[in-house]
């Protein structure tokens, strides 16, 4: 993946971090939570077309974006929380190259093959 996409995927992560901070809840609880969205590939077990759509679920920032604001609006710091893990774990996986996913398979997403070296 492009080095710029990497620096702008890193930003968004550190916005995520940044969010976290307003919010009243420990720092542990956020290094607990930050892997829970890859619960979502536990889709792929009902095969590659369901495991894309619940794993991209689980890993839309729009729809992360959504949710924190959502909490945002009615004062819910636990939906908040949800929003900035849903956000900030989407940020950090595209750092790596997991993008959204294809119904071809995991590894198909849409920045590319993961482990192709696209970038």
């Amino acid at each position: 993946m492009k080095s710029v996409l990497k620096i702008e995927e890193l930003s968004m992560f550190v916005l995520g971090l940044y969010l976290y901070s307003l919010l009243d809840f420990p720092w542990w609880l956020f290094l607990v939570f930050i892997l829970t969205p890859d619960i979502g590939m536990l889709g792929y077990l009902l095969g590659n077309r369901t495991g894309a759509i619940i794993y991209n679920i689980f890993h839309h920032k729009g729809l992360a974006i959504l949710i924190y604001l959502a909490g945002v609006f009615w004062s819910m710091p636990l939906v908040q929380l949800i929003g900035v893990i849903l956000f900030s774990h989407a940020s950090m996986d595209r750092i790596f190259g997991y993008g959204l996913k294809y119904y071809k398979g995991f590894k198909f997403t849409h920045l590319g093959e993961v482990g192709k070296g696209n970038g």
